[in-house]
């Protein structure tokens, strides 16, 4: 256990230290684990998570169709329009992405809404880097709100039996979605006092841009409805939302072909699909594989739980800090798995009512991937986004925003949970 932590917590700071490397890094630290056998092959491939790699290819590819149809330059001279400021288009756009990625997988939510942030940015001449940064923090913070909004509530719905209305009213009090919604409202402040000095006027153009071909857009109108739906389909194939992603990309491009009578459009579509930030994600999947194969999830579950000591309010406290803080380096997924039946053997041996454990695991772990730049799929497809287009993110660039929007999301929420159900 201890060389897989080693080395885990050596290729995280090498990540941080070496950003413009961190796709090699992270490939290179899977490949160790797979060689030393702390990831056993037959592992390997279900270490994997290729819902997420499909729906980066997918929606990568629709998005560059979307692009060239200047749909996004439309958007963005709507925004424009009803906004004063730099700074209120910021802000606007996080909220919008927020309220998408609320029913909609985050990643996807990024991957649509950033071109409208960047079509902003070119017509304003602003650096887009806090943009998508905004854009992917907020996008990841509504993951809890809903039954549907990410994987981690998926489990936690199944697991407690939860319907679509539970994550509004559980068990006759108001539920998760307004503790999510509350921080929501107190970072959407923070993003306000981060951009404080941002206020250079926007000015108001008479004509908007023209829109070449409207089809695209109705493709990604299309995945938006289609993932929706799907997330109400009990137990479909784990890559449901990637299939259906890369399904309509194939539309979409023999629609172009069939358009434009040439290929061009398709190898310029598969030309915007960011290899690299596939890479480092798949390095980062192997690595959580090997990690979790060495029993180091399962350890830190276990250290959680003894760490309360029987004090109900004082676990709560541990399980959402530490789910915040192992969430930063960790995927949630298997952490939120693994703890779920830690948190149920509590309850039945304190015999209390595990409920604010259940939310405060969720909320903190949702919320953890924001403090670092490759803390969940979500930044590292804004990170990536920002590369493939000239611009470089430092890790001070994230922090300043990820850190202070992370502890203005839970803090609200940690003191909603206990008041609703703790106390």
């Amino acid at each position: 256990m201890i060389p897989a932590i080693v080395l885990f917590a050596l290729t995280y700071v090498l990540i941080l230290v070496f950003g413009k490397y961190r796709t090699y890094i992270a490939l290179a630290s899977g490949l160790v684990f797979i060689l030393t056998g702390m990831l056993p092959i037959n592992e390997v491939l279900p270490s994997i998570d290729f819902n997420v790699i499909l729906m980066i290819v997918g929606t990568m590819g629709l998005v560059s169709l979307f692009t060239e149809s200047k749909m996004p330059m439309l958007l963005a001279d709507m925004v424009m329009e009803k906004v004063p400021n730099v700074k209120w288009a910021v802000v606007s756009l996080a909220l919008f992405a927020g309220i998408i990625s609320a029913f909609v997988d985050n990643v996807a939510t990024v991957l649509m809404v950033a071109p409208i942030a960047l079509a902003i940015c070119k017509k304003l001449d602003v650096n887009p880097v806090p943009f998508v940064i905004a854009i992917a923090v907020s996008s990841n913070l509504q993951g809890a709100a809903t039954l549907v909004g990410d994987t981690t509530a998926i489990m936690l719905g199944s697991a407690l039996d939860m319907s679509f209305l539970d994550f509004f009213w559980y068990k006759g009090r108001p539920s998760i979605f307004f503790a999510v919604e509350l921080g929501a409202l107190i970072s959407a402040l923070i993003l306000l006092f981060i951009f404080r000095k941002e206020n250079s006027l926007i000015s108001k153009k008479e004509e908007r841009t023209k829109v070449t071909d409207y089809v695209p857009t109705a493709l990604l109108v299309m995945v938006l409805v289609l993932l929706i739906t799907a997330s109400f389909i009990p137990n479909k194939p784990d890559i449901t939302n990637g299939a259906i992603c890369c399904a309509l990309l194939l539309i979409g491009l023999l629609y172009s072909v069939m358009k434009n009578k040439t290929f061009k459009a398709v190898v310029a579509a598969l030309k915007e699909i960011d290899f690299q930030t596939i890479g480092i994600l798949v390095g980062i999947f192997l690595m959580i594989g090997g990690i979790s194969s060495m029993g180091v999830i399962d350890a830190l579950a276990n250290l959680l739980a003894k760490t309360g000591g029987g004090n109900v309010f004082l676990l709560y406290t541990v399980i959402i800090v530490a789910s915040v803080i192992i969430s930063a380096f960790i995927d949630n997924i298997p952490y939120v798995a693994t703890m779920i039946p830690v948190i149920a053997g509590i309850s039945t041996a304190l015999n209390i009512d595990a409920t604010p454990l259940y939310f405060g695991l969720l909320s903190g772990a949702t919320l953890g991937g924001n403090c670092t730049p490759v803390g969940a799929s979500a930044n590292i497809t804004g990170i990536g986004i920002l590369k493939k287009s000239g611009y470089t993110v430092k890790n001070s660039d994230f922090f300043k925003i990820g850190i202070p929007f992370t502890i203005a999301a839970v803090v609200p929420a940690y003191i909603y949970i206990w008041l609703m159900y703790g106390v």
